[in-house]
Order: structure tokens, then C-alpha cells, then sequence
């Protein structure tokens, strides 16, 4: 019964999921990358759309740019902020940035198109501190190579890019340098405690201004041109023709000192991404922001992100226990059998995270909730197949033979004695996995699923401690509650075996 009971609320959270996903059509989908200018672009495109009374989503911060070119093509998201030079190399794969509508040939076969050039460009660039870059003698990239030592802390994207690292490296022949990968905002902190001595920059970045680095000269002409670009679905002017014509309106408008200002008024002056783009819309300063964190902890989105954090936490939950209690009753009267289910479920928990939302993602050919609930749906198994299978392990052979002695046959054993007996051992099971997941949950935003791990991934972004404290408290404090809820049913399961109260 307790079974049945599970998997009903699993079809009906379900279906609640689909209704949501159907009722959802009509919103005009903004999406955009990990990294600070990215959020601000997006913010601006959602806003300028919403003015036009069309429901508006931004899905923020999803991750790098394959993430969001997937999310694209399949409809999860419905237009993205990008640059000509990541779209032509990393995205296309083609040899040079050529003309914007050589572009849309190429990404028509997508179903996609690129226009609204924003008006500034903003490249890739290696920066160093300028007292440094003065007393190694560095002024350009080919200069690196003279100095093997160097240690040298990168973006994840721009390692794996098509015109990032890899190639870069090999066009200077900088090959056997110490690098290591380091969250964008992360790499400026640690260049700052001299951990790292060069970092990937944009050329938009405040952060130059900032600690006064040194824009190493690129003097091979590696990196392309980067001019800021809307990429969107082909249907999009058609469907919201009303949001899209104030979109269009954005062509030209901002200017590399215009970005660069508001990069700054999120990186420096902490303001928000959305209260950023509103200043620069409305032409106004951006408003003071209570850097309390209290006032963080409990800003707006506090319900929002609770109810998905929670959802994605129960869903994953019910799959789990609608999956794992009954792989855990084989693997107890199956041992042979057993074996192999336990071993596959701990293969699945020592699988990166990010590695198995990616291979999700590939699979489903979509981002958002589904990915993300499978996963860590796949991740909670192992408690629960582990808790089931010692709980009934643990009926002692006494017990049984009782029950067989009453006429009981091997069905109702199971469910009059059995379980019964072994209950608190599953809820035990059951309550590790759900402690589990609220933690894991918070990567569900790098696929935008939505929870508290928007505002951590916002936090690595931009390095706010302060944000990222505010994903990470109510986080904390979900799986508390939850620990605490399983603890009084497990009492309370205890108090009813036979022989109790």
C-alpha cells in the first residue's frame, strides 16, 4: 500500500508537471549564460519584451554556450544573448566569422537565426596584473611561452571552446603551461591572492579597470570578432510579433562603455541583473541594494525558488522510492541478483553530477525540470535500495516462520509482517535520500530548473559571497526540516511495531 500510495503521488506530480509545461506555451522564453553580461543582456531582452505585455521568462544562468544552443533548438528557450565570433566557431564550426547573413544561412538549418547586433563587441582576451605583467616583461600572449612557470586560472567554457584554450595554446604553442579551470568571478578573486597569475578576461570586463590588469596583446590575431548578437527561434517574430518588435528596438543601443558600466554596477556596486537592465531602460541609476543578508535570504524570489527547490526534491523523491523499494525487496530475496543491483546503483552515485545532467540533456534533446529530476531521482536510488534491503534483511527468521504458522502465505507475509517490521529501516533509507537531494538539487539551475542553486550559480558568477549564502541558508535549512519530518515518522512507525506502545 505504502507502494501503491507512492507511485500515485509520482503520476499525479506528473501530471502537474505537464499542465504547468502546456500552460506555459505562450511565454516568450529569455535565456542566457553563466557569466555576468550574459545575465544583464538577458534581463534587458526579457524586460524589453515584457513591456510589450507579453508573458516573459527568463531562464537565467544555464550553463555554457552548447547548453543554451541545445535549449535553442529545442524549444526550451526562445532567444538568447551571443557573440558572431562563439557563434561561428564554437557553435558552427566554421573556419572564420563571416558575414551576418552567411550566419543565418548556416543557422537556418537549425531553425534559428541571429540579428539585432546590440552595438558593441566584446572579445576574448588573457589578462594580467600590471605590476606583474611589468616585472616578468610580459606584454603580449606570445610572451608566455618564455616563462613555463607561469600558473594560469581559466573559465571551464574557455577550456573546452573550439576558439578557447585549445586552440589558442596551439596557435602560440603554449602547450605544458600549469592551468587550471576556475568559475569566471572565482579566477579574478584568486588572481587578486596571486594563486593564479593570468586569467581569461572580456574585454567588457570592469574587473580591468578595477585591479588594473594588463590586456596581453594578441598579437597572432587569434581571437575573432566578437559583436553582441540576438540568437532566436525562427517562429519567435511570428508568435510574439508584438515582443518582437520592441526587441528590435534594442539594435545599436548599447555601446562596449554602456556594457562596460553595467557590468560594473553588478560586479562592483552589487546590484542586481534585473535592476541593472531596468536602470539602463529607463535611463535611470541603479538603486541602492541592501547588502544585509538577512535582506538577501529573503528577497522576492525566496517563495518562487522554494516551491521549485521543493518540487524537484518530491518528484525525484517519489521515483526514487517507486523504483528503489522494489529493487531493494529483490535484491534482499534475490541475492545473487542483489549483487548487481546494488553495484549499479553506487556506479550511478559516483557519477559527476554535471556529467550525468549533460548526458540527460543529449538524451532528452531538452533543459529544465525533466533532466534534472532524473537524475537526481537516479542519485537517491542507492539509499533506498540499500535501507530496503537491510531493513527486510533484519525480520528476524522467527518472525517469518510465525507468520507461515498463522496460514499467512509468501504475499501476505510480506505486507502483514515484512514490511511492517521493516519499515523504519526503509524510512531510514528513504529520509537519507531525500537529505541528499536537497543538497544535490541546486545544480537542477545549471539546466534551468530553477531552486536555490539560482542564486549560488548567480553568487559564483559574479563572486558574491552574499548570494551565494543566500541559496545556500535556505538549502540548509530545507534539508534540517526534512531530516527532522522523517525522524518523527520513523518514532512514530517504531511506536506502532508490534510490541510497542
Amino acid at each position: 500500500m505504502a507502494c501503491t500510495g507512492a507511485v500515485n503521488a509520482l503520476v499525479a506530480g506528473l501530471l502537474l508537471l505537464a499542465a504547468a509545461a502546456a500552460a506555459a506555451d505562450d511565454v516568450l522564453r529569455v535565456g542566457s549564460k553563466r557569466f555576468t553580461e550574459s545575465y544583464v543582456l538577458g534581463e534587458i531582452v526579457a524586460q524589453t519584451a515584457g513591456a510589450s505585455r507579453t508573458a516573459v521568462e527568463h531562464r537565467a544562468g544555464l550553463g555554457n554556450t552548447a547548453i543554451l544552443f541545445a535549449a535553442l533548438k529545442s524549444g526550451a528557450i526562445d532567444i538568447y544573448p551571443d557573440y558572431t565570433g562563439t557563434i561561428a566557431l564554437e557553435l558552427l564550426g566554421l573556419p572564420a566569422v563571416p558575414s551576418l547573413d552567411e550566419l543565418n544561412r548556416q543557422l537556418s538549418g537549425h531553425g534559428l537565426a541571429a540579428g539585432v547586433l546590440l552595438g558593441f563587441s566584446n572579445a576574448y582576451a588573457l589578462a594580467m596584473l600590471e605590476p606583474l605583467a611589468d616585472g616578468r616583461g610580459i606584454r603580449r600572449i606570445s610572451d608566455l611561452k618564455t616563462l613555463p612557470d607561469i600558473r594560469l586560472g581559466l573559465s571551464p567554457e574557455f577550456l573546452n571552446r573550439r576558439d578557447g584554450w585549445p586552440a589558442l595554446s596551439k596557435a602560440y604553442g603554449l602547450g605544458g603551461l600549469d592551468v587550471r579551470g576556475l568559475e569566471h568571478g572565482l579566477a579574478y578573486a584568486a588572481l587578486a591572492r596571486g594563486e593564479v597569475e593570468v586569467v581569461d578576461a572580456y574585454t567588457t570586463d570592469p574587473q580591468i579597470r578595477r585591479l588594473g590588469l594588463r590586456v596581453l596583446e594578441d598579437d597572432r590575431r587569434f581571437f575573432p570578432d566578437y559583436q553582441s548578437v540576438l540568437v532566436y527561434r525562427l517562429d519567435l517574430p511570428a508568435r510574439h510579433p508584438e515582443a518582437w518588435a520592441a526587441i528590435e528596438r534594442l539594435q545599436g543601443r548599447l555601446s562596449e562603455a554602456a556594457m562596460r558600466e553595467l557590468n560594473a554596477a553588478v560586479e562592483l556596486e552589487r546590484s542586481s541583473f534585473s535592476d541593472a537592465a531596468r536602470a539602463w531602460l529607463e535611463q535611470a541609476k541603479p538603486p541602492a541594494r541592501d547588502r544585509s543578508l538577512l535582506a538577501a535570504v529573503f528577497a522576492p524570489d525566496l517563495l518562487r525558488l522554494t516551491i521549485e527547490h521543493a518540487r524537484l526534491v518530491l518528484v525525484s523523491l517519489l521515483l526514487s522510492i517507486a523504483a528503489g523499494v522494489p529493487l531493494g525487496m529483490l535484491a534482499q530475496r534475490v541475492p545473487r541478483a542483489g549483487r548487481w543491483i546494488l553495484a549499479g546503483a553506487g556506479v550511478l552515485q559516483t557519477v559527476p553530477s554535471l556529467a550525468l545532467l549533460a548526458f540527460l540533456i543529449a538524451l532528452l534533446d531538452r533543459i529544465g525540470p525533466l533532466p534534472a529530476i532524473i537524475a537526481l531521482s537516479l542519485y537517491a536510488l542507492l539509499p533506498v535500495i540499500r535501507g530496503t534491503e537491510v531493513a527486510l534483511a533484519g525480520v528476524g527468521r522467527s518472525m517469518r516462520d510465525a507468520g507461515l504458522a498463522l496460514g499467512l502465505d509468501r504475499r501476505q507475509l510480506l505486507w502483514l509482517v515484512e514490511l511492517p517490521l521493516a519499515w523504519p529501516g526503509i524510512l531510514a533509507g528513504i529520509r537519507t535520500a531525500a537529505v541528499i537531494n536537497v543538497g544535490t538539487a541546486t545544480i537542477a539551475a545549471f539546466v534551468g530548473a530553477g531552486g536555490y542553486g539560482e542564486r549560488i550559480v548567480a553568487g559564483l558568477a559574479v563572486n558574491d559571497q552574499l548570494m551565494m549564502l543566500s541559496g545556500a541558508i535556505p538549502a540548509a535549512v530545507l534539508a534540517v526540516l526534512i531530516e527532522s519530518v522523517f525522524r518523527v515518522l520513523e518514532r512514530r512507525g517504531q511506536g506502532r511495531e508490534p510490541g510497542g506502545d
